[in-house]
């Protein structure tokens, strides 16, 4: 039995992380800021580790997006049977909607079913 590689993750899961990064970024577009979409997403970007998942015995790719003072602005999850989540800080008023702040977007499900949506929270008055 051959032991499982970050390497060989990273390979196997590209086409999905490339998707996942599409749909943050498509889903913090679709809230029109004003100067255009606030955040800066690759699946190149994050710093990736394979983590052992309790649940199911299996290991699963996490990734973290950080700026260059450590922050975490963002972080990724595949789990081996193919379903992820990730969430990417977005941290402004809603530009449509006073009401709202956006705290982050967010993505979940499988590779070719993939649903997103901002996370937001009631602005401070």
């Amino acid at each position: 039995m051959s032991a499982i590689t970050l390497e060989a993750v990273l390979t196997e899961r590209a086409r999905m992380l490339d998707a996942i990064c599409a749909a943050l970024l498509r889903e913090a577009g679709k809230l029109a800021f004003p100067g255009g979409c606030p955040i800066r997403v690759a699946p190149g970007t994050a710093s990736y580790r394979l983590q052992h998942d309790p649940a199911s015995g299996t290991p699963s790719l996490m990734g973290e997006w950080r700026d260059r003072a450590g922050c975490r602005h963002g972080a990724v999850v595949i789990h081996a049977d193919g379903s992820c989540f990730a969430e990417y800080d977005v941290v402004r008023p809603h530009p449509g909607d006073r009401r709202w702040f956006v705290e982050a977007v967010t993505v979940w499900g499988r590779e070719g079913a993939l649903k997103s949506e901002p996370r937001l929270l009631p602005a401070l008055e």
